[in-house]
């Protein structure tokens, strides 16, 4: 059975422990294993991270100690999966930079704030865990990120749609959806999800559900990316020893 770990906090307006519900409810109708944690220190074990298929942030802004970042980022690299939405994994720890370059971006605005109708558009052909989606319309807060010119982008929306100072600038395609690689982990994340309702969605339920599957399904692959380099190394070593 496939373990996950969903840690929930923060900001409260971003209603953490519904989101984490959900996820949760996702992840147990796929029988995974699933702990649900309301603390950071949820990070201390790496170990224990080491071991786990998934692990789903939800936690918006606050500060976070250096090695508890230095332990998740670890459990990513050995293939452990990351995923999350909007602020839960993408405006978390504001100062820590590392969180940023793993996750893949930053929120740094939301021009109109919420309520805000847009179209996400689902970059078709881009991957399956877009396919049989269409685009779809949602009102709701519409993420400004600086993004990893690395992240693999699943789907977009137009920027802008409100005034503002970056009303200016030329349009631009934001990155709604994306995955990336951090070591042999898979990175997924998504930037809707301002309330629990907006994950419930319909489209937004499916796209986070397949998200987190393919995140924690990397943990196979990268144990056999492992195995390989291992009888390689042990190939060699017999070759160099005759």
């Amino acid at each position: 059975m496939k373990k996950a770990l969903i840690v929930w906090g923060g900001w409260d307006g971003h209603e953490p422990q519904q989101v984490a519900d959900i996820f949760a409810e996702i992840l147990r109708g796929e029988q995974y294993e699933v702990e649900v944690s309301d603390t950071l220190e949820a990070f201390a074990d790496r170990e224990k991270l080491l071991g786990l298929d998934l692990i789903v942030p939800v936690w918006t802004m606050g500060q976070i100690e250096q090695q508890l970042v230095d332990n998740v980022s670890a459990a990513v690299q050995n293939g452990t999966g990351l995923a999350g939405c909007h602020g839960g994994m993408c405006d978390s720890f504001r100062n820590n930079v590392d969180w940023q370059f793993m996750t893949g971006g930053q929120w740094v605005a939301h021009p109109g704030n919420d309520g805000v109708n847009y179209t996400v558009e689902i970059r078709q052909g881009s991957s399956p865990l877009v396919e049989g989606i269409a685009n779809f319309e949602v009102s709701t807060e519409q993420y400004y990120l600086h993004i990893d010119p690395a992240v693999e982008v699943l789907a977009t929306t137009r920027f802008p749609v409100v005034n503002g100072p970056h009303a200016t600038n030329k349009a631009v395609d934001m990155p709604v959806v994306w995955t990336k690689r951090w070591g042999l982990g898979r990175v997924y994340y998504n930037s809707l999800g301002h309330h629990a309702d907006i994950v419930a969605l319909p489209q937004v339920k499916e796209l986070m559900r397949r998200g987190l599957l393919w995140a924690a399904e990397g943990k196979t692959y990268a144990e056999s990316a492992t195995q390989d380099l291992q009888n390689i190394g042990s190939y060699s070593g017999m070759a160099d020893s005759q």
